[in-house]
């Protein structure tokens, strides 16, 4: 499972239906549906917040947004209709470790979209994360 902490428009098809799919395991694990994945690190700087499910939730809508802009047709039904304005800390190090793991994963998936996205220096977060400085996350198990 990888909930990316870049802004879904950097991804390709394969990684952005990836992502809605396991962010909705995701927010199944919250809920108490799907177990085995309630320990999963990826989860963890959701689930440290005062409302796991309205983060998880608002993390999910800002990917459902993308889709629109993609003309995708994930299902809106999957998630809640209530969001949060709380923003979750992502260090400056995460976000260039995903940018590099994600070049790395496009250079041999879709090299178009690889050639798009090398020029970019610091990636955008998704809107619910606020960047501050640092190292990867802790939570990160680096390749």
């Amino acid at each position: 499972m990888r909930l990316w902490s870049l802004h879904p428009k950097y991804l390709d098809v394969k990684g952005f239906v990836a992502l809605w799919r396991e962010g909705i395991m995701a927010r199944n694990a919250i809920l108490g549906i799907k177990k085995g994945y309630m320990n999963h690190p990826q989860l963890e700087r959701f689930k440290i917040q005062d409302d796991p499910l309205l983060s998880i939730d608002t993390y999910l809508f800002n990917v459902y947004e993308e889709s629109k802009r993609r003309n995708y047709n994930f299902d809106r039904e999957k998630i809640g209709f209530e969001f949060t304005e709380s923003k979750i800390d992502v260090t400056s190090g995460q976000m260039m470790y995903e940018l590099k793991h994600l070049k790395r994963k496009l250079k041999i998936r879709d090299f178009e979209r690889y050639k798009e996205l090398k020029q970019i220096k610091f990636p955008d977060p998704n809107p619910i994360f606020k960047i501050k400085e640092g190292e990867i996350e802790p939570w990160e198990r680096p390749y």
